[in-house]
């Protein structure tokens, strides 16, 4: 493990999307983690892309979630000033954010998914009901909407096309939701996510940030299915991430269908780290603690992009 003792490192946090709440909880969490660990850390709240930096900063490490942090767009800011940066490249995190390319990645290579297709404003999706409409390019489930009755159909697509005049339709899978942590080549313990309300949405996910909300989900890892199953589901966690070309770390989201076959949902490169989010947990029970999990996330991108000299 390096040592960052004194490194100068400035924390991206915050930012101009939805999930701004969360990334300043996973922010200040990594923070706290490197400065544990000897670092000499600065937390940057980011707003848009005229954000300053210590003139001394090292390394910015990326805990911006979805829109301007995961799409490409932060990255390619912190490219231009020439600061190495956590987490996957501009071309990786473009593609990975947005859903409808993942899917076409997904495909060419072979990747289990649910049956998808494409629609924009006005048109109707031809796939039968049930099925989740998909606001491509959001996060956290902004812009998911599970549609499992006609009636619904034309006012949950309304509130989507809030978000993209493109849609992805995607068939609906019922079963287990399971999440897999991707550390470079290194799969880590199948996690089984359990809602209380049935579907894991935003509250569920980061119930701190609406305690009278009722949300929360309970994490099951390992997720209690047979040792070949789980490896199977580990390959094809692999399996997506490098069919976008991934090198760094990710988050796979995967459903399991009551005959047991995975498909994968999604991939997030840069997944919540906030004291109730899944990577950490699956790490902790790979025997990875949370400073330890940050370190491995900065060796990875520094292996991934070697600072010029």
């Amino acid at each position: 493990m390096i040592d960052l003792t004194g490194n100068k490192i400035a924390v991206l946090m915050g930012g101009p999307g939805s999930e701004r709440k969360v990334s300043l909880a996973t922010g200040a969490g990594v923070a706290q983690a490197l400065r544990s660990l000897g670092a000499n850390v600065t937390e940057v709240d980011v707003a848009d892309a005229d954000f300053i930096l210590p003139n001394d900063t090292e390394l910015a490490f990326i805990a911006v979630h979805g829109t301007f942090g995961e799409d490409g767009q932060l990255q390619q800011v912190l490219e231009d000033r020439g600061v190495p940066y956590t987490g996957e490249n501009v071309e990786g995190s473009l593609l990975a954010f947005d859903k409808i390319a993942s899917k076409r990645k997904f495909s060419q290579h072979g990747v289990a998914t649910p049956t998808w297709e494409i629609i924009h404003a006005g048109e109707t999706p031809t796939l039968p009901l049930p099925y989740v409409i998909k606001a491509p390019r959001e996060g956290s489930t902004v812009g998911v909407y599970i549609v499992k009755e006609e009636s619904a159909v034309g006012t949950d697509l309304a509130e989507a096309s809030r978000f993209d005049d493109e849609l992805l339709i995607e068939q609906f899978i019922p079963g287990r939701e399971l999440t897999i942590g991707v550390l470079g080549d290194l799969a880590l313990p199948v996690l089984e996510i359990i809602p209380k309300s049935g579907f894991y949405d935003f509250n569920d996910k980061y119930p701190f940030l609406n305690p009278q909300g009722g949300g929360g989900a309970q994490h099951v890892c390992p997720a209690q299915i047979p040792n070949d199953l789980a490896g199977k589901i580990q390959d094809l966690a692999l399996l997506a991430t490098q069919s976008l070309g991934l090198k760094v770390y990710s988050r796979v989201d995967i459903m399991l269908s009551p005959q047991n076959e995975p498909s994968v949902l999604e991939l997030n490169t840069i997944p919540g780290m906030t004291e109730t989010s899944l990577l950490p947990d699956a790490a902790a029970v790979a025997g990875i603690s949370y400073p330890e999990l940050c370190v491995r996330i900065i060796e990875l991108s520094l292996a991934a992009r070697p600072p010029k000299k």
